[in-house]
């Protein structure tokens, strides 16, 4: 996951491959709170591993349920409709998932009990479904505004509850005040039936469908009588399934379909793996909406396949309310069509993670497009090549607004978006960005050269560079090392006969730089690749051609995206001419000199000042007068002295020059 600021996401060209999405957070959520409210013990596969779940997962171990984690696996001993523990502050964040069945679930458990999140959390309605619990005979107040988190939850007896007449709730704000009275209510339905009345219309149907399917998984087998009316029969009593599988999560399927609506080939479609024709989920209806729109999607049992058909993409116009997380994809979607795009009944979407219905409006005019937002719907106008703008993505701490405008970065115009705040995706996709990576092509990927001289301090402001960039990180320096290194390792030496293998051991090298540590095939090697005989066996390598040409493939392999950083000598002048920015470093060699003195020593190395300056001196002039890519800047090159600057200064100034190399409007 990219914890930083910002991600810049350079232009994108193209799609294909193959993704495996996470589990359903919908799924996820629901099926631990029913584990926990069961006899026995399940064990639940494929989980999602989010912020959401997390929340979900302290609440439940704060309550008293044991939860063992076994790698990908989870195993939840059921508190048999039990608490352990009847007083807690539970903090759950911002999830609806978790706070809405949380507090059904708690008012009828008995206990003492206050439920906070994060400040949006506290602006998200829950009134209708605290009215539905008073009405039935729950003590539920509010800790602040009237309707809303936080809350303070005391004991209601059973027996005291008011179950002869239907408990009714509005089904025109959330679903989820309908989600927690079924799976909260089979806890006080051993003796009699119990009855929910809807009223109004009830939004997004299908997710009352996963609670249903959910139920009868866990035993509860609910009556429906329409969309009005659902009956709990009496004797109802939660039992472990034993073992359950979670779906991967359609909602976040949506983004790569339209990825391959968009980008992916007819010859190479984008494989989508863990949710496909038969899921359970309403938002696998996306796949209808994206197929009106020209996507070719064949599917099977647990996979999809995409690619474009119809370019532009159709406008369309639409009831969105079956599929209110996967419509927003939709309006981004919106932007490369033929006309003007219109989702329809999407009121819902103003008590989401943020207002989304305004969010994507003011995010979309930011990207140049003509936006009319209502109450209840928002028209998209497509964008013309010409008509996009660079823009800065204000993501609102709402994990799928950031998803669904990273597609934006498919624009004509070949622009870069910014999303700010990235990390807001762990909700429910942590890996997101580096999913979408690994899937599609960019025009070009930005790097940025760091050269200079020994001990200039390039590698540290290369690290951080990349650090606060979320970029991949390239120690050029260390390539020599690291090649012999692997020579010994796989028992060949250094001379004519072996240099082909040791040339192919080297390509696609499993190699990465991470905060000071080298990683070779997952092995932190830093140290190994520091010692007297591994820099012999680097001296005897370096002297091999084959070597050196595989060493410059696999610098050009860093290549990656979201972007890179090089250090080294040559990265500017040789290995990579084409990088928009390119920074040498240097410093006199006094300071370089005392630089090297200081890090010695506090190593307990013994070393000379005025020896070490000798050394750098007479190893700078073999560097400059060498035969083969001699140490200079390239004529491009932005001279950057910090002899006089603390790291944090000289990464200041690296990064303004990026910021004019790449100009972003961050308002």
């Amino acid at each position: 996951m990219f914890s930083i600021p910002s991600l810049d996401i350079p232009p994108l060209a193209g799609a294909a491959g193959r993704v495996r999405l996470p589990g359903s957070k919908s799924i996820s959520n629901r099926v631990l709170l029913l584990a926990a409210l069961s006899a026995g013990t399940t064990t639940v596969h494929d989980a999602l591993d989010s912020d959401d779940t997390r929340v979900m997962l302290e609440a439940l171990a704060q309550l008293g349920c044991g939860i063992t984690h076994e790698g990908p696996v989870l195993r939840i001993a059921g508190l048999g409709g039990r608490l352990q523990r009847k007083q807690a502050s539970l903090f759950l964040g911002n999830a609806g998932t978790a706070m809405r069945p949380l507090t059904a679930a708690l008012a009828l458990l008995g206990g003492d009990f206050e439920l906070s999140g994060v400040p949006r959390m506290h602006e998200r309605p829950i009134g209708d479904l605290v009215d539905a619990l008073v009405q039935l005979g729950c003590h539920v107040d509010y800790l602040g505004n009237p309707g809303y988190p936080p809350l303070r939850i005391r004991p209601a007896a059973l027996d005291t509850l008011q179950l002869d007449t239907p408990i009714r709730v509005r089904g025109d704000v959330s679903s989820q005040f309908l989600t927690a009275l079924l799976m909260a209510l089979p806890l006080a339905a051993q003796r009699q039936a119990i009855a929910i009345e809807v009223v109004g219309e009830l939004i997004s149907k299908p997710y009352i469908e996963i609670t249903l399917n959910l139920l009868a998984r866990f035993g509860i087998a609910v009556q429906r009588e329409g969309w009005q009316r659902f009956v709990i029969p009496a004797g109802s009593r939660y039992a472990s399934p034993g073992e359950i599988h979670v779906e991967a999560d359609a909602s976040s399927a949506s983004y790569f379909i339209a990825l391959g609506a968009i980008a992916a080939p007819a010859s190479s479609p984008l494989r989508i793996d863990g949710v496909g024709a038969d899921s359970i989920q309403g938002d696998i209806r996306f796949t209808e909406a994206a197929r009106a729109m020209g996507a070719v999607i064949d599917s099977g049992p647990n996979w999809l396949a995409v690619h474009r058909g119809a370019w532009p993409l159709k406008a369309l116009d639409m009831d969105a309310n079956a599929i209110p997380d996967a419509a927003m994809t939709l309006a981004v979607m919106a932007l490369y069509a033929d006309g003007p795009s219109t989702l329809r009944n999407i009121a819902s979407w103003r008590v989401k993670e943020t207002d989304r219905i305004d969010a994507m409006a003011a995010e979309l005019r930011k990207l140049g497009a003509s936006v009319e937002a209502g109450p209840d719907f928002i028209r998209v106008m497509p964008l013309p090549a010409g008509g996009w703008r660079r823009a800065s993505i204000h993501t609102y701490d709402d994990h799928r607004v950031a998803m669904c405008f990273s597609l934006a970065a498919f624009n004509p115009d070949a622009l870069p978006v910014r999303i700010l705040d990235p990390k807001c995706v762990g909700k429910t996709f942590p890996d997101y960005f580096e999913t979408l990576f690994s899937v599609v092509r960019a025009r070009s990927v930005p790097v940025i050269c760091v050269d200079g001289p020994t001990a200039s301090g390039k590698g540290t402001l290369a690290a951080e560079l990349a650090r606060r960039l979320g970029y991949h990180y390239l120690d050029s320096g260390t390539l020599y090392r690291i090649a012999g290194l692997v020579m010994r390792r796989a028992g060949l030496e250094a001379g004519a006969q072996d240099e082909p293998r040791i040339a192919a051991e080297l390509q696609g090298l499993d190699l990465r730089f991470d905060a000071g540590s080298v990683f070779l095939r997952g092995e932190d090697v830093t140290d190994a690749i520091r010692t007297e005989a591994a820099g012999m066996d680097a001296s005897r390598v370096s002297a091999l051609p084959a070597v050196r040409e595989a060493l410059r493939a696999l610098q050009l392999d860093f290549r990656r995206l979201p972007g890179l950083v090089a250090d080294g000598r040559d990265m500017g002048t040789v290995i990579f001419p084409d990088a928009p920015l390119k920074v040498y470093l240097t410093a006199s060699a006094a300071h370089r000199a005392e630089r090297r003195h200081k890090q010695l020593i506090s190593k307990g190395i013994p070393a000379m000042l005025d020896s070490l300056r000798a050394d750098l001196e007479a190893r700078d002039a073999r560097d400059a007068s060498r035969s083969v890519a001699p140490l200079k800047p390239a004529e491009d090159a932005r001279l950057l002295d910090n002899s006089e600057q603390t790291v944090d200064q000289s990464v200041e100034q690296v990064l303004a020059w990026w910021r004019q190399v790449q100009p972003f409007d961050d308002a």
